[in-house]
């Protein structure tokens, strides 16, 4: 099935996943206002539909994403500012909102915010000779919001050197510095994020949802908060249908039929 009404995205819905791709490969797939406010739209469409079980963000043509669309952010006022920043910021927290896992298939180049879209996601898989970078300091104009989600992923002192000097870095320093899961063979990336799709769609949709909205919850608190938090989570958990039938299906051993409740 195919979405329409979209005019910056291409977006499918398959047997288990949905792919959103980036379509503005003239511009490097850069994050317009347009392409942010249809992405936002299109994430809450993917979020009431409990038979996808993840999401995949791709972009066309030869990048992932350059970053926001510069061309647009010449001679405007402080209100465009605000409105392009807050529509980043929502699209980003949409993903960590949405009960499906969302998976970014990297590409080329991400740099500015489409760094900042990588390091949002989830889960990321990048291809070899993929580069990424938070370039704005060269620019003039500092990569703020993408430091957010960056500086989560990689730590203090490797996000303070991609925002201070600008310089990319290939897949395997992200591998290493923890801003994607994986680097694999251009021809191998599309049939390693369906075995990652594949993989998350075993288990109950109710409980991936459950898991990862603790996971964000729990992760900047204090440990006692977070295990205070937790437990709460894991006690309503272990009281749901998926949870028990699961449970009982391995001691059986028998494969789990899941209700997603």
């Amino acid at each position: 099935m195919s979405g329409t009404g979209y005019r910056n995205l291409l977006v499918t819905t398959e047997a288990l996943a949905a792919r959103i791709t980036l379509n503005r490969p003239d511009r490097r797939n850069a994050l317009s206002l347009d392409l942010l406010e249809e992405l936002i739209a299109a994430l809450g469409d993917i979020a009431r539909q409990p038979a996808t079980r993840a999401v995949v963000i791709e972009g066309a043509g030869p990048a992932f994403s350059a970053g926001h669309d510069l061309s647009e952010m010449i001679g405007r006022d402080e209100e465009f500012f605000h409105e392009l920043f807050t529509a980043c910021t929502v699209m980003m927290e949409t993903i960590h909102e949405l009960p499906q896992p969302v998976i970014a298939k990297v590409h080329g180049i991400a740099t500015a915010a489409g760094c900042q879209l990588v390091a949002s996601c989830d889960l990321a898989l990048a291809a070899a000779g993929t580069h990424f970078a938070t370039p704005g300091v060269n620019i003039g104009l500092f990569c703020t919001t993408p430091m957010v989600p960056v500086s989560r992923a990689v730590g203090r002192k490797r996000a303070l050197e991609m925002l201070l000097t600008g310089e990319p870095i290939d897949a395997e320093t992200a591998l290493d510095w923890g801003l994607i899961n994986r680097v694999v063979p251009a021809d191998e990336l599309e049939a390693e994020v369906m075995k990652l799709v594949e993989s998350i769609a075993r288990s109950s949709p109710y409980t991936v949802g459950t898991g990862k909205h603790a996971f964000y919850e729990q992760i900047d608190r204090s440990e006692h908060d977070a295990y205070e938090h937790c437990k709460v989570v894991m006690t309503e958990n272990a009281l749901t249908d998926d949870a028990q039938e699961g449970m009982s299906a391995f001691l059986q051993k028998r494969s789990p039929v899941w209700r997603g409740t």
